[in-house]
């Protein structure tokens, strides 16, 4: 009788491993979705220090009552400059956008807003990326929508534009403002 070596056998129990695992990892409900720690916390403290001349943002913003939109950006991140038309829109239809600028030069940050435009009713100013990491951005743009209360209700990774924004973030921050 012939014995069948192992190493003939672990190609083909390697490659239904693998496959099995794909499958799987497919049949999550969202699997671009980037879980956050967060979500149905209390948000993370905003940096203590701001940009010259702009309302500062605190933790009490947070927790005003009112549905808060948390934009991490940059003034030197080409995404968040093609987002940024759409915070000045989420602006202007009386939306409460909050902006965290990290890992920028302030004089940088503030030639950016001058010159483009100030969606943001408060601001942080996160030169070393601290509060970015406290709560938990991987890269900029990163988009929290925080609940009333301060409780961290969802996030968006990636800038505040296209399909991916119409079917992910804004039924999102429909559902939150519907909440309120």
């Amino acid at each position: 009788m012939a014995r069948i070596s192992p190493l003939m056998i672990a190609p083909p129990a390697l490659f239904a491993g693998l496959a099995l695992l794909f499958y799987v990892g497919m049949q999550r409900e969202n699997p671009d979705d980037l879980r956050s720690v967060f979500i149905g916390r209390p948000a993370p403290s905003v940096p203590e220090e701001g940009l010259d001349g702009r309302a500062l943002l605190t933790d009490a913003d947070l927790r005003s009552g009112e549905v808060t939109i948390v934009n991490f950006w940059a003034s030197w991140c080409p995404p968040c400059r093609a987002e940024h038309p759409k915070l000045k829109e989420l602006d202007a239809s009386g939306l409460r956008v909050a902006g965290i600028n990290f890992k920028d030069e302030a004089s940088q940050a503030q030639k950016y807003l001058d010159e483009d435009g100030d969606p943001f009713f408060a601001l942080g100013f996160d030169p070393k990326g601290q509060t970015a990491i406290d709560w938990g951005v991987t890269a900029p743009p990163e988009t929290f929508i925080v609940d009333g209360d301060g409780t961290v209700l969802f996030r968006y990774a990636g800038p505040l534009i296209g399909s991916d924004y119409e079917q992910r973030f804004k039924p999102a921050l429909e559902e939150a403002l519907a909440g309120q």
